[in-house]
Protein backbone atom coordinates (compact mmCIF):
# COMPACT_ATOMS: atom_id res chain seq x y z
CA UNK A 1 0.00 0.00 0.00
CA UNK A 2 0.87 3.17 -1.13
CA UNK A 3 1.28 6.17 1.68
CA UNK A 4 1.37 9.97 1.38
CA UNK A 5 4.11 11.43 3.42
CA UNK A 6 6.29 15.03 4.43
CA UNK A 7 9.65 14.51 4.16
CA UNK A 8 12.75 15.74 3.90
CA UNK A 9 15.14 15.01 0.67
CA UNK A 10 17.90 13.65 3.13
CA UNK A 11 15.14 11.51 5.34
CA UNK A 12 13.99 10.33 1.71
CA UNK A 13 17.57 9.03 0.32
CA UNK A 14 17.15 7.36 4.19
CA UNK A 15 13.92 5.30 4.05
CA UNK A 16 14.58 5.04 -0.02
CA UNK A 17 17.54 2.87 1.27
CA UNK A 18 16.36 0.78 3.73
CA UNK A 19 13.03 0.14 1.46
CA UNK A 20 15.63 -1.09 -1.20
CA UNK A 21 17.04 -3.54 1.23
CA UNK A 22 20.24 -1.66 2.95
CA UNK A 23 20.71 -3.54 6.22
CA UNK A 24 24.10 -1.92 7.17
CA UNK A 25 24.64 1.99 7.51
CA UNK A 26 28.00 3.36 9.12
CA UNK A 27 28.61 7.08 9.15
CA UNK A 28 29.92 10.18 11.36
CA UNK A 29 27.84 13.38 11.16
CA UNK A 30 28.28 16.48 8.89
CA UNK A 31 25.88 19.02 8.29
CA UNK A 32 23.99 19.53 5.71
CA UNK A 33 23.66 15.80 5.72
CA UNK A 34 23.05 15.10 9.24
CA UNK A 35 18.93 14.04 9.00
CA UNK A 36 20.49 10.63 6.76
CA UNK A 37 22.11 8.95 10.07
CA UNK A 38 19.90 10.49 12.17
CA UNK A 39 16.89 8.89 10.39
CA UNK A 40 19.05 5.35 10.52
CA UNK A 41 20.24 5.42 13.65
CA UNK A 42 16.08 5.20 14.34
CA UNK A 43 14.81 3.50 11.65
CA UNK A 44 17.98 0.35 11.07
CA UNK A 45 17.10 -1.21 13.94
CA UNK A 46 13.39 -1.66 13.15
CA UNK A 47 14.16 -2.87 9.46
CA UNK A 48 16.29 -5.76 11.17
CA UNK A 49 19.53 -3.96 10.17
CA UNK A 50 22.59 -2.63 11.50
CA UNK A 51 23.72 1.63 12.44
CA UNK A 52 27.08 2.45 13.32
CA UNK A 53 27.85 5.86 14.17
CA UNK A 54 31.69 6.04 12.98
CA UNK A 55 34.26 7.56 14.80
CA UNK A 56 35.63 9.57 11.42
CA UNK A 57 34.41 9.32 7.43
CA UNK A 58 37.78 7.02 7.29
CA UNK A 59 36.29 4.69 9.80
CA UNK A 60 32.57 4.38 8.39
CA UNK A 61 33.72 3.75 5.00
CA UNK A 62 36.10 0.89 5.77
CA UNK A 63 33.04 -0.73 7.84
CA UNK A 64 30.80 -0.36 4.68
CA UNK A 65 33.54 -2.35 2.77
CA UNK A 66 33.92 -5.18 5.74
CA UNK A 67 29.64 -5.30 5.13
CA UNK A 68 29.57 -5.16 1.75
CA UNK A 69 32.26 -7.60 1.28
CA UNK A 70 30.27 -10.44 3.54
CA UNK A 71 27.30 -10.09 1.00
CA UNK A 72 25.30 -6.75 2.92
CA UNK A 73 24.11 -4.12 1.30
CA UNK A 74 25.48 -1.62 2.89
CA UNK A 75 25.68 2.29 2.84
CA UNK A 76 27.54 5.20 4.24
CA UNK A 77 26.61 8.74 3.81
CA UNK A 78 28.45 12.53 4.08
CA UNK A 79 29.07 16.09 2.83
CA UNK A 80 31.52 17.00 0.35
CA UNK A 81 34.69 17.01 3.04
CA UNK A 82 33.74 14.12 4.55
CA UNK A 83 33.63 12.25 0.85
CA UNK A 84 37.09 13.00 0.29
CA UNK A 85 38.09 11.46 3.42
CA UNK A 86 35.99 8.49 2.15
CA UNK A 87 37.75 8.51 -0.97
CA UNK A 88 41.29 5.96 -0.59
CA UNK A 89 37.86 3.17 0.50
CA UNK A 90 35.59 4.42 -2.08
CA UNK A 91 38.68 3.62 -4.21
CA UNK A 92 39.29 -0.01 -2.32
CA UNK A 93 35.94 -0.97 -2.90
CA UNK A 94 36.15 -0.33 -6.44
CA UNK A 95 39.62 -2.15 -6.34
CA UNK A 96 38.19 -5.20 -4.63
CA UNK A 97 34.74 -4.85 -7.14
CA UNK A 98 32.37 -4.79 -3.85
CA UNK A 99 29.00 -3.27 -4.19
CA UNK A 100 28.19 -0.36 -1.99
CA UNK A 101 26.26 2.89 -2.12
CA UNK A 102 28.04 6.50 -1.01
CA UNK A 103 25.54 9.62 -0.63
CA UNK A 104 26.81 12.52 -0.95
CA UNK A 105 24.79 15.93 0.17
CA UNK A 106 27.43 18.34 -1.27
CA UNK A 107 27.98 21.44 0.49
CA UNK A 108 30.12 24.70 -1.11
CA UNK A 109 33.75 24.60 -0.58
CA UNK A 110 36.72 24.24 -1.43
CA UNK A 111 38.14 23.32 1.80
CA UNK A 112 35.57 23.52 5.29
CA UNK A 113 33.63 25.98 2.95
CA UNK A 114 30.17 26.29 4.46
CA UNK A 115 26.90 24.44 4.37
CA UNK A 116 25.10 25.86 1.62
CA UNK A 117 24.17 23.94 -1.22
CA UNK A 118 26.73 23.42 -4.49
CA UNK A 119 27.19 21.16 -7.44
CA UNK A 120 31.41 21.35 -7.30
CA UNK A 121 31.80 18.09 -6.05
CA UNK A 122 30.84 16.85 -9.81
CA UNK A 123 35.08 16.22 -10.83
CA UNK A 124 35.19 14.36 -7.64
CA UNK A 125 32.54 12.08 -8.18
CA UNK A 126 32.63 11.14 -11.83
CA UNK A 127 36.19 11.46 -12.95
CA UNK A 128 37.45 8.64 -9.75
CA UNK A 129 36.06 9.39 -6.53
CA UNK A 130 39.49 7.55 -5.14
CA UNK A 131 42.83 6.89 -6.72
CA UNK A 132 43.86 4.61 -9.34
CA UNK A 133 41.44 4.01 -12.73
CA UNK A 134 38.11 3.33 -10.91
CA UNK A 135 34.29 4.65 -11.13
CA UNK A 136 31.76 4.68 -9.00
CA UNK A 137 28.40 4.80 -11.00
CA UNK A 138 26.93 7.93 -10.07
CA UNK A 139 22.88 9.01 -9.90
CA UNK A 140 21.60 13.01 -9.23
CA UNK A 141 17.95 13.01 -8.16
CA UNK A 142 16.21 16.28 -8.66
CA UNK A 143 13.27 15.67 -6.22
CA UNK A 144 12.19 14.49 -2.52
CA UNK A 145 10.49 11.63 -4.71
CA UNK A 146 13.49 10.79 -7.05
CA UNK A 147 15.52 10.97 -3.77
CA UNK A 148 13.59 7.95 -2.76
CA UNK A 149 13.36 6.13 -5.30
CA UNK A 150 16.53 6.32 -6.93
CA UNK A 151 18.07 4.56 -3.98
CA UNK A 152 16.66 1.15 -5.25
CA UNK A 153 18.04 1.64 -8.60
CA UNK A 154 21.70 2.62 -6.50
CA UNK A 155 21.46 -0.45 -4.98
CA UNK A 156 20.33 -2.76 -7.99
CA UNK A 157 23.11 -1.05 -10.36
CA UNK A 158 26.04 -1.43 -7.21
CA UNK A 159 25.27 -5.15 -7.43
CA UNK A 160 24.52 -5.94 -10.82
CA UNK A 161 27.75 -4.80 -11.77
CA UNK A 162 29.75 -5.43 -8.17
CA UNK A 163 30.97 -1.37 -8.05
CA UNK A 164 30.40 1.46 -5.89
CA UNK A 165 27.67 3.77 -6.61
CA UNK A 166 26.94 7.14 -5.53
CA UNK A 167 23.90 9.53 -4.75
CA UNK A 168 24.89 12.58 -5.47
CA UNK A 169 22.40 15.18 -3.75
CA UNK A 170 23.00 18.21 -2.43
CA UNK A 171 22.05 20.91 0.50
CA UNK A 172 19.11 22.40 -0.97
CA UNK A 173 17.63 18.96 -1.96
CA UNK A 174 18.36 17.71 1.84
CA UNK A 175 17.12 20.38 3.21
CA UNK A 176 13.71 20.46 1.33
CA UNK A 177 10.35 18.96 2.21
CA UNK A 178 8.33 17.43 -0.37
CA UNK A 179 4.91 15.44 -0.33
CA UNK A 180 6.78 11.85 -1.34
CA UNK A 181 4.32 8.72 -2.06
CA UNK A 182 6.41 5.67 -0.20
CA UNK A 183 5.49 3.07 -2.23
CA UNK A 184 6.89 -0.40 -1.78
CA UNK A 185 9.96 -1.76 -4.04
CA UNK A 186 10.00 -4.84 -5.84
CA UNK A 187 13.62 -5.23 -4.84
CA UNK A 188 15.59 -7.62 -7.37
CA UNK A 189 18.15 -9.88 -5.55
CA UNK A 190 21.85 -10.91 -7.14
CA UNK A 191 23.20 -14.07 -6.18
CA UNK A 192 26.82 -13.43 -4.29
CA UNK A 193 28.97 -16.28 -4.78
CA UNK A 194 32.02 -14.07 -3.88
CA UNK A 195 31.20 -13.26 -0.54
CA UNK A 196 33.01 -13.82 2.18
CA UNK A 197 29.96 -15.12 4.16
CA UNK A 198 31.78 -18.46 5.92
CA UNK A 199 33.24 -21.38 3.73
CA UNK A 200 32.02 -24.26 5.01
CA UNK A 201 31.06 -26.88 2.59
CA UNK A 202 32.89 -24.62 0.04
CA UNK A 203 36.33 -23.33 -0.73
CA UNK A 204 37.14 -19.79 1.08
CA UNK A 205 37.07 -16.65 -0.79
CA UNK A 206 39.78 -13.79 -1.42
CA UNK A 207 38.21 -10.24 -1.39
CA UNK A 208 40.67 -7.70 -2.20
CA UNK A 209 42.28 -4.97 -4.38
CA UNK A 210 45.95 -5.88 -3.56
CA UNK A 211 48.17 -7.61 -6.48
CA UNK A 212 51.64 -7.74 -6.16
CA UNK A 213 52.65 -10.34 -8.75
CA UNK A 214 54.17 -8.40 -11.90
CA UNK A 215 51.15 -8.26 -14.62
CA UNK A 216 48.08 -9.38 -11.97
CA UNK A 217 47.24 -5.80 -11.63
CA UNK A 218 47.42 -4.84 -14.90
CA UNK A 219 45.34 -7.71 -15.73
CA UNK A 220 42.45 -6.79 -13.06
CA UNK A 221 42.71 -2.96 -13.99
CA UNK A 222 41.93 -4.28 -17.77
CA UNK A 223 38.61 -6.79 -16.62
CA UNK A 224 37.71 -3.39 -14.67
CA UNK A 225 37.81 -1.36 -18.13
CA UNK A 226 35.27 -3.87 -19.55
CA UNK A 227 32.87 -3.61 -16.69
CA UNK A 228 33.06 0.25 -17.15
CA UNK A 229 32.85 -0.02 -20.59
CA UNK A 230 29.91 -2.13 -20.39
CA UNK A 231 28.30 0.25 -18.10
CA UNK A 232 28.54 3.34 -20.09
CA UNK A 233 26.42 1.52 -22.89
CA UNK A 234 23.83 0.16 -20.89
CA UNK A 235 23.19 2.26 -18.19
CA UNK A 236 22.72 5.58 -19.51
CA UNK A 237 19.86 7.64 -17.97
CA UNK A 238 18.09 11.40 -18.37
CA UNK A 239 15.04 13.03 -19.25
CA UNK A 240 14.31 15.58 -21.63
CA UNK A 241 11.44 18.16 -22.34
CA UNK A 242 10.74 20.33 -25.40
CA UNK A 243 13.58 18.78 -27.92
CA UNK A 244 11.05 18.43 -31.25
CA UNK A 245 11.32 22.20 -32.15
CA UNK A 246 14.87 23.74 -30.24
CA UNK A 247 16.86 25.83 -30.80
CA UNK A 248 18.46 26.20 -27.45
CA UNK A 249 18.66 23.77 -24.65
CA UNK A 250 19.71 23.95 -21.65
CA UNK A 251 21.70 20.79 -19.45
CA UNK A 252 21.67 20.96 -15.59
CA UNK A 253 20.75 17.94 -13.21
CA UNK A 254 20.05 17.57 -9.69
CA UNK A 255 18.16 20.83 -7.98
CA UNK A 256 19.91 23.00 -10.09
CA UNK A 257 16.98 21.52 -13.46
CA UNK A 258 14.09 22.15 -11.34
CA UNK A 259 15.23 25.97 -11.46
CA UNK A 260 15.99 25.75 -15.27
CA UNK A 261 13.02 24.42 -16.02
CA UNK A 262 10.99 26.90 -13.90
CA UNK A 263 13.26 29.86 -16.85
CA UNK A 264 12.24 27.14 -19.96
CA UNK A 265 8.94 27.52 -19.05
CA UNK A 266 8.21 31.09 -18.65
CA UNK A 267 10.78 31.59 -21.78
CA UNK A 268 8.50 28.84 -24.06
CA UNK A 269 5.48 30.63 -22.96
CA UNK A 270 7.10 33.83 -24.70
CA UNK A 271 7.45 31.85 -27.74
CA UNK A 272 11.60 30.87 -27.70
CA UNK A 273 12.48 27.56 -28.67
CA UNK A 274 13.93 26.28 -25.26
CA UNK A 275 14.39 22.81 -24.73
CA UNK A 276 16.42 20.98 -21.30
CA UNK A 277 18.38 17.61 -20.46
CA UNK A 278 18.63 16.39 -17.30
CA UNK A 279 21.56 13.79 -16.80
CA UNK A 280 20.58 11.25 -13.90
CA UNK A 281 23.36 9.11 -14.42
CA UNK A 282 26.55 11.67 -14.23
CA UNK A 283 28.86 8.91 -14.35
CA UNK A 284 28.48 7.35 -17.21
CA UNK A 285 27.23 10.55 -18.82
CA UNK A 286 24.21 10.42 -20.88
CA UNK A 287 26.33 10.76 -24.39
CA UNK A 288 23.16 9.47 -26.22
CA UNK A 289 20.84 12.18 -25.41
CA UNK A 290 22.93 14.95 -27.40
CA UNK A 291 23.08 12.69 -30.73
CA UNK A 292 20.42 13.35 -32.24
CA UNK A 293 20.57 16.84 -33.11
CA UNK A 294 21.94 18.48 -36.51
CA UNK A 295 24.70 20.39 -36.76
CA UNK A 296 24.36 24.50 -36.39
CA UNK A 297 20.54 23.96 -35.95
CA UNK A 298 21.05 24.45 -31.57
CA UNK A 299 23.05 25.48 -29.43
CA UNK A 300 23.86 24.19 -25.65
CA UNK A 301 23.51 26.14 -22.00
CA UNK A 302 25.18 24.01 -19.14
CA UNK A 303 23.76 25.64 -15.79
CA UNK A 304 25.80 24.57 -12.50
CA UNK A 305 26.21 25.44 -9.24
CA UNK A 306 29.52 25.62 -9.56
CA UNK A 307 32.20 27.48 -11.79
CA UNK A 308 32.16 25.01 -14.73
CA UNK A 309 32.74 21.41 -14.37
CA UNK A 310 29.83 19.33 -15.66
CA UNK A 311 29.82 21.23 -18.86
CA UNK A 312 33.09 19.40 -19.55
CA UNK A 313 31.25 16.31 -20.08
CA UNK A 314 28.58 18.37 -22.33
CA UNK A 315 31.30 19.65 -24.73
CA UNK A 316 32.70 15.90 -24.90
CA UNK A 317 29.18 14.57 -25.74
CA UNK A 318 28.59 17.32 -28.40
CA UNK A 319 32.40 16.59 -30.31
CA UNK A 320 32.31 20.48 -31.37
CA UNK A 321 29.21 20.23 -33.51
CA UNK A 322 27.54 22.80 -31.08
CA UNK A 323 28.54 25.76 -29.74
CA UNK A 324 28.16 25.21 -25.51
CA UNK A 325 27.89 27.99 -23.30
CA UNK A 326 28.11 27.79 -19.84
CA UNK A 327 26.40 29.81 -16.80
CA UNK A 328 27.57 29.07 -13.00
CA UNK A 329 27.30 29.93 -9.46
CA UNK A 330 28.97 28.40 -6.71
CA UNK A 331 30.62 28.65 -2.57
CA UNK A 332 26.97 28.80 -1.99
CA UNK A 333 25.49 31.18 -5.11
CA UNK A 334 22.51 29.52 -6.84
CA UNK A 335 21.64 30.68 -10.52
CA UNK A 336 18.20 32.22 -10.17
CA UNK A 337 15.80 31.48 -12.71
CA UNK A 338 15.93 35.49 -13.65
CA UNK A 339 19.97 35.17 -13.97
CA UNK A 340 19.21 32.04 -16.65
CA UNK A 341 16.72 33.35 -18.90
CA UNK A 342 18.95 36.79 -18.75
CA UNK A 343 21.81 34.69 -20.02
CA UNK A 344 19.58 32.61 -22.38
CA UNK A 345 18.46 36.05 -24.04
CA UNK A 346 21.76 37.03 -23.97
CA UNK A 347 22.38 34.00 -26.65
CA UNK A 348 19.78 34.31 -28.53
Amino acid sequence: MTKKILISGNEALAEGAIQAGCRFYAGYPITPQNEVPAYMARHMPEAGGIFIQAESEVAAINMVFGAAAAGARALTSSSSPGISLKQEGISYAAGAQLPCVIINVMRAGPGLGNIWPAQSDYFQATKSAGHGDSHCIVLAPSSVQESYDIMRLAFELADKYRNPAMVLSDGMLGQMMEPLEAHKFKIKEYEKPWAVSGCRGRGPNIVKSFHLKSGDLEVHNIELQKKYAIIKKREQRFESEFLDDVRIILVAYGSMSRIASSAMNKLRAAGKKVGLIRPVTLWPFPEDAFKKFKPHKVKFLALEMSYGQMVEDVKLAVNGRFPVEFFGRSGGGVPTEQEIIKKIKSII
